[in-house]
């Protein structure tokens, strides 16, 4: 098999699977499941008030069948699918059993400090700063705000430079734009 992905604006991404002269077309979909206890709801009306191009997109509730497992009340909401500057997520009602850990994060790149500064002020409220620009929101899911420059400066070809791009991120909390930038250039 040989995979193709085609990306086509405002569409989803379509993959073409091409196989002894016969090609398959499919549409190809990838969405991020976040399990919470009963936050859910909450969670996607927080997330979707902190970025600007954000919406909720569909709510579905608990019925009767399954109560023996599932042991929420009927009306209750199972799952929110929501999306996050086109990117969409569905968020899931379902149980104390498992929890965020650092091990997943979502980044933000952002192209200033006033971006820096803004999500890192909304998303770490309620939650706890980490180091080298991770932060745990109010949910507990652990979030990247960095500058979209970052992994150029990081990749550069002189050594130097990332080296004290990196050893100046390393003692920071919230990444400080200007200060990297002055790392990557002092030389």
């Amino acid at each position: 098999f040989a995979e193709v992905l085609i990306t086509v604006p405002v569409a989803r991404p379509v993959c073409l699977m091409a196989r002894k002269k016969r090609a398959f077309y499919f549409t190809a979909l990838l969405r991020s499941g976040l399990w919470f206890d009963s936050e859910a709801e909450d969670a996607a009306n927080f997330y979707i008030s902190v970025f600007s191009n954000a919406r909720i997109l569909r709510i579905l509730r608990y019925g009767e069948a399954g109560h023996e497992i599932h042991g929420r009340e009927a009306g209750s909401v199972m799952t929110v699918d929501f999306e996050l500057d086109g990117q969409r997520f569905t968020a899931l009602n379902g149980g104390p059993r498992f929890t965020f850990t650092e091990a997943i994060s979502l980044m933000i790149g952002c192209a200033t400090q006033d971006e820096v500064d803004y999500f890192w002020s909304r998303l770490s409220a309620g939650g706890e700063e980490g180091p080298c620009g991770w932060l745990k929101d109010k949910y507990g899911l652990s979030w990247q705000v960095v500058p979209t420059r970052l992994d150029d400066m990081l990749n550069d070809p002189d050594r130097e430079k990332s080296e004290r791009v990196m050893t100046a991120l390393l003692q920071m909390t919230k990444l400080d734009v200007a200060a990297l930038e002055e790392a990557f250039s002092d030389g």
